[in-house]
């Protein structure tokens, strides 16, 4: 059985084949197609990869033949042939995602050297000295990548080599030096494997492709897709290349290169570059590299035809272009290129300046805004007052302020993070094997390596904070510490890295909050003219209000008002209210904090002036008001053997545990809390719309517009809605009197978090002008979760076995919950066509949950105030890929 193409040469692909070719196969296809010097080679397509996969991990002999073929094509491009003792053609082994991962899957350099090519190598360069160096690469690279054997055993070697032959640089290592280590490669690659390495360069290239093809599903490139949403399905391409060399001598070098500032987002050429060095070498950090601009002085021409290419890339592209490149002998070879990884900062305004250039559309430069970066830009900076204690500085690969404190290997940054400890990960440079580290760490700090080290490249991805090629500190593993001149920073010390100026400062400095930058406020400006989905906040406080507005918020969408109970003021009068013997007492304490209440919403109608402000009554149960249950145990127990304690003192204490005892629920999520609450003690609820309407009146005599949206939580029958809006209505009437209930437009609604509402929204639409889907208890009820035990239990389990595709509470369910929503909208617009409807659940600061919500329709989504322009530009993007969906329902509805 024949199987179709899988092997492409780059000659026959383009950008439109990516999702079979991966990202660097299509862009290597494209740059060919447009004429820039691509080292010719071939593409084994993603398809390929699923079938290696799908077939117990092995190659076909039906695509090993395609290989071959392609390489025999490959042969006559290049004059060389491969495994030829004279004439040897060698190639790189490199992965090719769809979805760009830097540096989290594998690469083979040198590939086709073995004990016979390697002399011809060296004959026909006449440098035996760069043959060797490119085979003690090879069993390198492929004894960790392909046999698995840990990089360490390879370094140390060649460390002991450097140290006999007395020299500190790769390049200084003689001929010699390097035969020599060549067998030392050979005796440890047999001593761990039990295996001679590979003399058979065909069985070479099957190996180098199946090791490839398996670090697919390596540690580090899973946890990076589950941390960008990154398919497992789409598997990775191979992408096999002639090589081309820039170890050959002092006209040869290699670099990688930005056509903009990936920190900055500046129109300014950027990169990194070696002499006499391989691509490996700059992004490992290995060696600290020279500024791309030293090139121009050294190699005028070679830097003439990069810039010139590079402009040509990012005009082809319409974003910034990341480029490997190398010089071979004086003549310029592209390696690859992509979208270049940028922090949010930078992304904004690159995009900003490639609409102003003409050469994106606003809609464009909104789409392509990685919302989930938004973060870092509203993360606080250092407190520069506070700065006294500058231990080093490095380069600043990543902008951002970072506290916490020192380690120096992943496996603790990881278990300290997991322990609840803040941490700065520490090391000479950064491999994939550390992802896991990065991820636990706050930021990361590197004593080698550049602004595009594998370093820099991850933590910009992230947003997170990083200072690289700090050379002024010296990181001593097995020592677990860190000398900076005559001062030593010990593990578990606090520090500071201010990744803007790549500055590290001893101790823990204060920090200050971020700031709407320009670029910022225009995209959010074209994001407003886009969307059709309004953003709300969560905001329980006139502070919270204030921040919300000025980040862009159209209203309030959920106001929690048990949150203003649990100040030291207030908490005791709310504890007299609930251990209150009989109503008159209650009443009492209600009193008092009826003035409070009153007092906050004032606070948010003044910060919203003209905007909707719903609030939530009381929900939780209220034990939750009260001391903990064994602790009052525990203390009654001290007291009655506790001679000296007064019966004044343990009567109290037996009747508050009593109290307590009385309203102790097995269930509390399920018990009595919500409205059930307010149906069993209306006097609480009285209070707090009374406190609601005075605020009104208030506000309204100041000239204040308050639009107040009052929402009965955990409704489940419309009987529950009936009698609690009746006596809203009923209230506001009698404190606002019939003339000001004309300047104070309110509503009165809901938050569907009982799947029974949304299956029954149609009786209780009656009683309702708006619905608010509180998705976290939703979720809840609907799986059956509890939250709290859930994601601490055997969620994150579901979750990594693929049995849920994301946490359900911080991705909303489409599929169960999704549904629920969608039915309790068109229910309750069909017999109220203008019925408002949203969602205050964290899922609003979600972007897939945003789009859900603009295609059901739904009339706004309430986030957290700092995820407010997340959200803005999330439903912009909502518009621009699904169109006006809500607006479409809503005429489906009537």
């Amino acid at each position: 059985m024949t199987i179709q193409k899988q092997v492409v040469p780059f000659q026959e692909g383009n950008a439109s084949m990516k999702a079979l070719l991966g990202g660097k196969g299509a862009n290597l296809a494209e740059m060919t197609r447009a004429g820039l010097p691509v080292p010719p080679g071939f593409t084994i397509t993603t398809e390929a990869c699923l079938a290696f996969f799908k077939v117990g991990n092995r190659i076909s002999e039906e695509l090993l033949e395609q290989i071959a073929a392609a390489l025999k094509q490959l042969e006559k491009q290049k004059g060389q042939t491969f495994g030829d003792a004279n004439n040897p053609l060698l190639v790189s082994v490199r992965s090719g995602s769809v979805s760009s991962m830097p540096g989290m899957m594998d690469t083979i350099l040198n590939l086709g050297l073995n004990d016979v090519t390697v002399q011809g190598l060296a004959s026909l360069t006449n440098n035996e000295k760069f043959a060797y160096d490119c085979y003690r690469r090879l069993m390198q690279m492929f004894g960790n990548v392909v046999l698995g054997i840990e990089a360490y055993h390879f370094e140390q070697l060649l460390h002991r080599l450097k140290e006999k032959e007395g020299v500190h640089q790769d390049q200084e290592v003689t001929a010699e030096g390097w035969k020599n280590l060549i067998e030392d490669y050979k005796k440890c690659i047999m001593a761990k494997t039990g295996l001679a390495f590979p003399q058979h360069v065909y069985e070479q290239l099957r190996m180098a492709v199946e090791a490839v093809f398996k670090s697919w599903n390596n540690q580090r490139a899973q946890i990076y897709r589950k941390i960008n949403r990154i398919p497992d399905e789409q598997g990775t391409a191979v992408n096999i290349q002639s090589m081309v060399f820039g170890n050959m001598g002092s006209s040869c070098g290699t670099g990688v290169v930005f056509t903009r500032n990936p920190s900055t987002g500046e129109n300014t050429f950027f990169g990194e570059y070696l002499i006499n060095a391989q691509g490996e070498d700059v992004v490992a950090g290995i060696r600290t590299p020279l500024e791309i601009a030293a090139l121009k002085s050294e190699m005028p021409l070679i830097y003439e035809q990069l810039f010139a290419a590079s402009k040509q890339l990012e005009k082809h592209y319409k974003d910034m272009q990341d480029i490997e490149f190398t010089v071979e002998n004086n003549k310029l070879y592209l390696l690859q290129t992509r979208n270049g990884k940028r922090n949010a900062q930078a992304a904004l305004k690159i995009a900003v300046d490639l609409v102003h250039e003409g050469l994106l559309t606003k809609q464009e430069a909104v789409e392509r805004i990685e919302v989930s970066h938004l973060d870092q830009l509203l993360h606080r900076g250092i407190d520069e007052e506070a700065v006294k204690d500058v231990l080093a500085k490095g380069l600043p690969a990543s902008p951002g302020a970072a506290v916490g404190q020192l380690v120096f290997d992943a496996d603790t940054a990881a278990e300290w993070n997991r322990a609840g400890k803040t941490v700065i990960l520490a090391r000479n440079e950064t491999t994939p094997e550390d992802i896991h580290g990065v991820i636990a760490s706050e930021g990361v700090l590197t004593s080698r390596g550049g602004m595009t080290s594998h370093a820099a490249v991850v933590t910009r991805g992230m947003g997170k904070p990083c200072v690289c090629g700090c050379e002024e500190v010296r990181i001593v593993l097995d020592e677990k510490r860190m000398l900076a001149g005559s001062r030593v920073v010990e593990e578990g010390d606090w520090i500071t890295l201010d990744g803007a100026t790549g500055r590290v400062i001893v101790g823990a400095m204060p920090l200050r909050e971020a700031r709407m930058t320009d670029e910022l406020l225009v995209m959010l400006k074209w994001a407003d003219e886009i969307r059709t989905l309004k953003v709300y906040a969560n905001a329980d406080n006139p502070e919270d209000a204030k921040i919300a507005r000025s980040l862009g918020a159209e209203g309030i969408g959920l106001c929690r008002t048990e949150h203003m109970f649990f100040s030291p003021t207030r908490l005791p009068v709310v504890q007299r209210m609930i251990l209150a013997d009989d109503k008159e007492d209650r009443l009492h304490a209600l009193s008092q904090l009826l003035p409070m209440q009153q007092s906050d919403f004032e606070g948010m109608f003044e910060e919203m002036d003209g905007l909707p402000v719903t609030i939530r009554l009381l929900d939780p149960p209220l034990h939750e008001f009260l001391p903990n249950l064994e602790d009052l145990q525990k203390k009654h127990t001290e007291l009655t053997y506790n001679k000296g304690a007064s019966d004044l003192e343990r009567e109290e204490i037996a009747h508050l545990l009593r109290k307590v005892q009385a309203l102790h629920e097995a269930n509390p999520m399920l018990g009595q809390r919500g409205c059930r609450l307010g149906i069993v003690y209306p006097e609480i609820y009285d209070m707090q719309i009374e406190a609601i309407f005075r605020a009104a009146s208030g506000c309204i005599d100041r000239g204040i517009r308050v639009l107040p949206e009052i929402m009965i939580p955990l409704v489940g029958h419309a009987n529950e809605l009936k009698i609690l809006r009746e006596l809203v209505d009923f209230v506001a009437e009698q404190v606002l009197g019939k003339d000001k209930l004309r300047d104070c437009p309110y509503k009165v609604g809901t938050m569907i978090e009982v799947p029974r509402a949304a299956l029954t929204a149609r009786q209780i639409v009656a009683y309702a002008d708006f619905f608010s889907f509180g998705t976290n208890d939703l979720t809840q009820m609907t799986y059956g979760y509890s939250r709290d035990d859930a994601e601490g239990k055997f969620l994150t389990h579901y979750v990594d076995q693929k049995l849920l595709p994301h946490n359900p509470f911080q991705v909303l369910d489409t599929e169960g919950v999704g549904q629920l929503i969608d039915l309790a909208v068109n229910a309750g617009r069909l017999v109220k066509p203008s019925l408002k409807t949203g969602i205050c659940g964290e899922h609003g600061g979600d972007k897939e949950s945003i789009f859900f919500c603009h295609l059901t329709g739904l009339d706004y989504v309430s986030c957290s105030p700092y995820r407010i322009p997340l959200a803005r530009i999330a439903a912009a993007q909502a518009f621009i890929l699904h169109g006006v969906i809500g607006e479409q329902k809503v005429a489906q509805a009537i």
